[in-house]
């Protein structure tokens, strides 16, 4: 099978591949095989929308649980029990312009001392008169363990989640139902649209509306269960503590 290999750390995974015939291509391949964190995964979707992705963190950084070292994973997939899950991915649009995003999509305030100013819309009814804050966003399911998870204290399982970052307002988040559509107003600005990691940013400025939804696209994922996987990420967490207590013990 030809695969495109991304993501960090290459030469740790690149050795096993021939092993499972897996064949790296530019052109001609069927699935990509990402290797790293939530952001390899995130850049692989933007760049190359649709195709299936495979991703396998690199134990370098995300130590991997004894069930999900990389070779177990790549044998699994090859042997055709690695299951594939549809996701829905989330989008923002201003003018002629649409973001889309497997997390989230959020307007932020452009200048860092100046919050921005916004009027929410829900199916085209008023919502918010005025916000000030940081900014708002659109979350997935996917990206409700990310971003929205940090902001609001929670995660939901079904449609698309509406989170408000540092709000002088008392705002409920909320947990809307697919087929949602919000529209943001800006009042006072300028903003920027964003979407998952991108480094892309789009200018919204005073008087100008975005609009944020569940788009019709669909990304596929291998294995989504063992990125995800609770024992890896307990792993990490431990690792990141005990470098915390050493750089505290240096100090």
């Amino acid at each position: 099978m030809n695969i495109k290999l991304v993501g960090k750390n290459l030469e740790d995974i690149r050795p096993l591949l021939a092993e499972y015939d897996l064949h790296e291509s530019e052109t001609d391949f069927e699935v990509i095989v990402t290797h790293g964190g939530d952001g390899a995964l995130l850049g692989a979707e933007r760049d190359y929308p649709g195709v299936p992705k495979l991703p396998i963190r690199d134990a370098r950084t995300a130590p991997l649980c004894p069930e999900h070292r990389c070779e177990l994973q790549l044998a699994a997939f090859r042997r055709g029990s690695t299951g594939l899950t549809c996701l829905p991915k989330v989008a923002g649009k201003v003018r002629d312009r649409t973001v889309y995003a497997l997390n989230d999509v959020f307007l932020h305030n452009m200048e860092r001392s100046s919050a921005l100013r916004y009027r929410v819309r829900i199916d085209g009814e008023l919502y918010a008169n005025e916000v000030v804050g940081d900014g708002v966003g659109l979350s997935s399911v996917h990206g409700s363990t990310a971003y929205y998870r940090s902001i609001t204290h929670s995660l939901f399982r079904v449609g698309i989640g509406l989170a408000f970052s540092n709000s002088t307002e008392e705002v409920n988040h909320l947990v809307l139902a697919s087929t949602s559509m919000v529209e943001i107003e800006v009042l006072r600005g300028p903003g920027v649209l964003i979407a998952d990691n991108s480094p892309e940013e789009l200018v919204v400025k005073e008087n100008e509306r975005v609009r944020l939804f569940e788009s019709e696209l669909r990304a596929m994922i291998y294995g989504l269960g063992n990125f995800m996987c609770p024992q890896c990420r307990m792993l990490r967490h431990s690792n990141k503590s005990s470098f915390r207590g050493i750089t505290t013990l240096l100090q």
